[in-house]
């Protein structure tokens, strides 16, 4: 579903080059949940831009369904985003004047999708992660863990084929990690969702169907959960 072959990505910082990735080869089959851990300022959320077509890489090659995502090509790469992957922030990334359903609905907004059909997609969605009874609520009226999950919805509504998610449970109780785990090993499964996931969250590691480390912008081989 993903492939990655020698990416390489660097910035400067005042004098000096922070090398973030060096040389990544990485290959995401099509509904893995595939975690990337590592400490912080080892390149893990360069490497979720990278793979979520948010960012280009100075160097190797980057395969998206088998084709070739372009470095250069800046509409490839939006259009792929905007139509195929969900994203999860760490920072939540919602609208603070719309509520919660508006937030989920936004995507399907800019698709162009039918109101009636829009109405659906973010009932279920919500209902997907136990907030259906908060659609109208701003994010200045939700918990941390309610603004994490309203992420959640966002990322899933638009039945994305790639999910990118950055710290998903770090906001949320046992219970609830819990709840989106499951939700995500379901869509996984059924509908052949694949997860990609930056965490340091060792209540994730065992449910995912891999784990890499990530270090230095190196990549260790990664050792499957079962």
């Amino acid at each position: 579903m993903l492939t990655l072959r020698g990416v390489r990505k660097s910035y400067t910082l005042g004098s000096d080059t922070i090398h973030a990735l060096r040389g990544i080869d990485l290959d995401i089959a099509r509904g893995e949940i595939a975690a990337i851990t590592g400490p912080s300022g080892s390149g893990k959320s360069t490497l979720l831009n990278l793979c979520g077509l948010l960012d280009s890489a100075d160097a190797g090659e980057v395969r998206y369904d088998g084709a070739t995502v372009a470095a250069g090509n800046e509409q490839e790469r939006t259009a792929l985003r905007r139509q195929t992957i969900g994203f999860v922030f760490q920072s939540f990334n919602l609208v603070p004047v719309m509520s919660a359903h508006d937030n989920v609905d936004f995507p399907l907004y800019l698709l162009g999708i039918a109101a009636s059909e829009r109405q659906r997609r973010v009932a279920a969605a919500l209902e997907a992660v136990g907030l259906a009874a908060f659609g109208q609520h701003r994010p200045d009226q939700l918990s941390g863990g309610q603004r994490q999950r309203v992420a959640i919805a966002r990322a899933i509504v638009k039945h994305p084929r790639l999910v990118i998610a950055d710290e998903p449970s770090a906001n949320l109780d046992a219970v609830t990690a819990a709840q989106i785990v499951a939700l995500m090993q379901r869509l996984a499964h059924e509908h052949g969702t694949t997860f990609l996931i930056a965490t340091h969250d060792e209540r994730l590691l065992p449910h995912c169907d891999r784990a890499l480390n990530l270090d230095d912008g190196v990549l260790a081989g990664g050792s499957y959960a079962h």
